[in-house]
């Protein structure tokens, strides 16, 4: 039996009671909501002279108000900015007062991390020492601002990343190590990234159009999600009841196959899905909505869609699919805990936004976008993908 086996074997149900972002969408979850319903989103022309690419677009977020970094924290970066605004919300959000918990855990995915510190330097900001911009400064930024003493760790996967950070605090929680979690995932724009994924030729001149048959490629965009994770009996006994849903299963696998091309067969994308229905005890016909990973590259797109036609078909039983990077762009290590906490939001609100309207739709993708209007959730249950350079692939399972 292996240990994701063995803490599912606990039978600890993990719920999520508290949600949080931040992002180009909004900075609670009811702007966010309301700007995924009204299906239009654009990126933003990012000047930076520093990082000589002309015209990056970029979903960026504006007007954001940095908070303070902890006492002995040093520079605070993007990334840990994002990451304690949202956390703070996703406490309230839970009805939550963190310093009554100080033994809650931690589990953060990120990219970058802080390292966009260095690349300030260059512009004339101060410059950081070696402890405060390392990559996974994060988590231990939240572990002071909060005073947690309870598990803690970074996860650097990738874009997929949060996926796992998510997953690993259910698996924590399952295992007895806390009662309450503080998972998700967060990365700023970063020069880096921007220039990687140009020299690569895969960075898209327009916008973020997953599925499209004109996709050129992906386009980045900032922010971080968090969610609050209990175990059942511990929210229960707080009275606190959640339409958020539940943790319920996950799948993790690997291409092993290139560092940054996936696997064109896909078979292993299929065996993160099975794996995570498997461990939620779900059919696929369980499933009302997917969120894919969907990135706008040209092979992730195919490939994902291949796969997703596999596991679910395409008939009139098939799940609804929402192409969330569309709408808030390649949020880097934060984009799977920001898919999870859309799936949280639709299944809180029974419903699946329309997607954003396509050029072009690329039939040979197989994937079925609605763009009519919002689509009533079928059933209460949400699939999603998270992958990632190195093969990396997550699927997580989240339902009522």
């Amino acid at each position: 039996m292996g240990m994701r086996e063995f803490y599912h074997c606990s039978m600890k149900r993990v719920v999520i009671t508290g949600l949080g972002v931040t992002s180009c969408l909004g900075t609670d979850l009811e702007t966010y909501w309301a700007a995924l319903l009204s299906a239009q989103s654009a990126p933003l022309v990012v000047t930076d002279g520093n990082a000589r690419i002309e015209n990056e677009l970029v979903y960026a977020i504006r007007g954001d108000a940095p908070p303070s970094p902890p006492p002995g924290i040093g520079l605070l970066g993007r990334s840990s900015q994002f990451a304690i605004t949202a956390a703070r919300s996703a406490f309230r959000d839970a009805g939550l007062d963190p310093d009554g918990y100080t033994g809650a855990g931690i589990a953060v995915g990120t990219g970058f991390g802080d390292t966009g510190l260095y690349e300030d330097a260059v512009a004339g900001h101060p410059m950081p020492s070696g402890d405060d911009a390392y990559p996974f400064k994060v988590s231990s930024v939240l572990a002071c601002e909060f005073g947690f003493t309870g598990p803690t760790t970074s996860i650097s996967t990738a874009c997929s990343a949060s996926a796992y950070g998510v997953s690993l605090a259910a698996d924590l929680i399952r295992a007895g190590e806390a009662d309450i979690m503080l998972a998700g995932g967060t990365d700023a724009y970063a020069q880096t990234g921007g220039a990687c994924f140009k020299r690569m030729g895969a960075l898209d001149s327009e916008v973020c159009r997953p599925f499209d048959a004109r996709r050129e490629g992906t386009v980045f965009g900032e922010g971080a999600a968090m969610m609050i994770l209990e175990s059942e009996d511990h929210a229960r006994a707080r009275g606190r009841l959640t339409d958020y849903g539940a943790v319920e299963g996950a799948g993790w696998s690997c291409d092993g196959y290139h560092p940054t091309a996936p696997d064109e067969g896909g078979r292993h994308i299929v065996r993160a899905m099975r794996d995570a229905l498997a461990d939620a005890a779900v059919a696929p016909g369980d499933v009302g909505c997917v969120v894919p990973h969907g990135t706008g590259t040209p092979l992730n797109d195919a490939v994902e869609g291949k796969a997703l036609g596999e596991v679910f078909g395409d008939g009139p039983g098939s799940p609804c699919v929402y192409s969330l990077k569309a709408m808030v762009g390649h949020t880097a290590g934060a984009a799977g805990a920001f898919a999870l906490l859309t799936g949280a939001l639709i299944i809180k609100h029974g419903m699946v936004p329309a997607n954003v309207k396509l050029r072009e739709p690329d039939l040979s993708c197989g994937v079925t976008l609605h763009t009519d209007g919002p689509r009533p959730l079928p059933v209460s249950r949400v699939l999603i993908n998270a992958y990632a350079f190195g093969g990396n692939n997550i699927t997580v399972v989240i339902g009522r």
